[in-house]
């Protein structure tokens, strides 16, 4: 029975790992369901990149309220967390502060430290969770928002609540049972609790008992806690905690507005325009042609679209800067990319049913998911891609669809069908004779 809390421990963690590892497996498995694309270039520049963005949150200070309260609760879970070092430990071992001994009094500063940290994290989640639901942001409540978004949004919050307050919660009973049972010669004396001491006062008077219970309580809630946030990762937004740092790596590093055309496409209007080659003799061009153009379903974006989408934050910061949902238009790019990842679960769970082979569902993500009526509202000023703090590129994937539409669908709105037929008529996108482009001077 000694070993007990320990086989226990052992259990849960080896379990909630194993759980997590094959969750993991599988959105990178799904990941690889897209098409190739090449981002092992400029290395420095993608590892500094990543350092700004992922680990500065350079681009979150941009709203310095919001972005400061999220840079107190992201660098307050990284310091917290290497606390999660001595607990595993202790769990192994049945231990308890084993580093304290290691320590001395550097522990009683890292503690103070922690506590300090629980304190500004719950701090900020509260706030938070009044902007989202007292003050009601409106990028919070958009449509797409409605149902698993917003419900997701909030277990999010409670998680981190009550994480926060187990970490003091145990903190505060340890602390009584240092200065009240100093006979028991497992709670050694170690560590500084600025925040948690005002929690013992509360505690005060309890036997050694209780307070033993009250601890031991909040020390296990405290960590499975942390293992079943570990594993809701996978079906939250908070993918991002971990995909941020990979998603800024291999980030698009050309200007915004450059776009990647179509080799194939490229290929065959360089024939065109040079005099020294025919262009229809194909054997004088050997590129491969693609088997569809743009993207209709999951499967024919990229690699770095897909990772784009288990990546997005649902923080809204694209659709608030959005010129064309800020007048009405139908387009989210938040939507977007909540619609992708969707759409590529579901495939990820089809093809597992099928044993690794997509078989096709009768859906797909143009039409089902995203309406061609989003993809034209676009105007493709890449405020979105500007505005998300970890560097996603919705704009990408609403490129991808448009050139299916066009390229295979011939399906356009009328106004650019007009262009694109005046260019090739008349060398302009006007509706006017290529001798008469120059009339209008003489009226001067």
């Amino acid at each position: 029975m000694q070993y007990l809390p320990n086989i226990i421990f052992a259990i849960i963690f080896f379990f909630s790992i194993s759980i997590f590892i094959i969750n993991i497996r599988k959105i990178i498995s799904n990941i690889k369901l897209g098409k190739s694309i090449e981002r092992n270039d400029k290395l420095k520049e993608r590892f500094l990149k990543m350092l700004y963005v992922a680990f500065g949150q350079s681009k979150m200070i941009k709203r310095p309220i919001v972005g400061i309260l999220h840079l107190i609760v992201y660098v307050g879970f990284v310091v917290i967390n290497i606390e999660l070092i001595e607990i595993i430990i202790d769990g192994f071992l049945g231990t308890h502060r084993i580093f304290s001994s290691y320590l001395g009094f550097f522990y009683d500063i890292l503690i103070g430290t922690f506590e300090i940290f629980a304190f500004l994290v719950l701090s900020s989640v509260i706030i938070f969770w009044i902007r989202r639901n007292i003050l009601r942001i409106n990028r919070f409540w958009k449509n797409e928002m409605k149902g698993w978004p917003k419900l997701d949004a909030d277990l999010i919050l409670y998680f981190e609540v009550f994480l926060m307050s187990m970490f003091l919660l145990m903190n505060g009973a340890d602390n009584l049972i240092q200065k009240n049972f100093p006979e028991n010669l497992q709670y050694v004396k170690a560590g500084f609790f600025p925040i948690s001491q005002y929690i013992s006062l509360i505690l005060d008077g309890f036997s050694f008992e209780i307070l033993f219970y009250i601890e031991r309580t909040a020390w296990w809630l405290h960590i499975v806690g942390i293992f079943v946030f570990l594993n809701y990762l996978y079906f939250s937004k908070h993918l991002h905690i971990i995909l941020a740092f990979p998603n800024t790596f291999f980030s698009n590093l050309n200007k915004k507005g450059r776009f990647e055309n179509l080799k194939s496409v490229t290929n065959e209007v360089t024939k065109f325009l040079d005099p020294n080659i025919d262009p229809f003799n194909n054997s004088q061009g050997n590129e491969e042609i693609p088997d569809k153009f743009g993207a209709s379903d999951v499967i024919d974006l990229n690699w770095v679209q897909l990772m784009n989408a288990y990546s997005c934050t649902e923080c809204g910061r694209c659709t608030s800067e959005c010129p064309a949902n800020q007048t009405g238009k139908l387009l989210s790019p938040r939507k977007i990319m909540m619609d992708t990842r969707d759409r590529l679960s579901e495939i990820g769970k089809h093809i597992s049913k099928t044993k690794g082979k997509f078989t096709g569902d009768g859906k797909q993500l143009l039409g089902d998911y995203i309406k061609p009526e989003e993809i034209w509202a676009c105007t493709s000023c890449n405020a979105c891609v500007e505005s998300c703090p970890i560097d996603i590129d919705p704009l990408s994937i609403i490129m991808s669809m448009r050139q299916y539409l066009v390229m295979e669908k011939s399906d356009a709105p009328s106004e650019i069908n007009n262009m694109m037929n005046n260019i090739e008529n008349n060398g302009a996108p006007w509706p006017f004779n290529q001798n008469d482009r120059a009339i209008w001077s003489h009226e001067i």
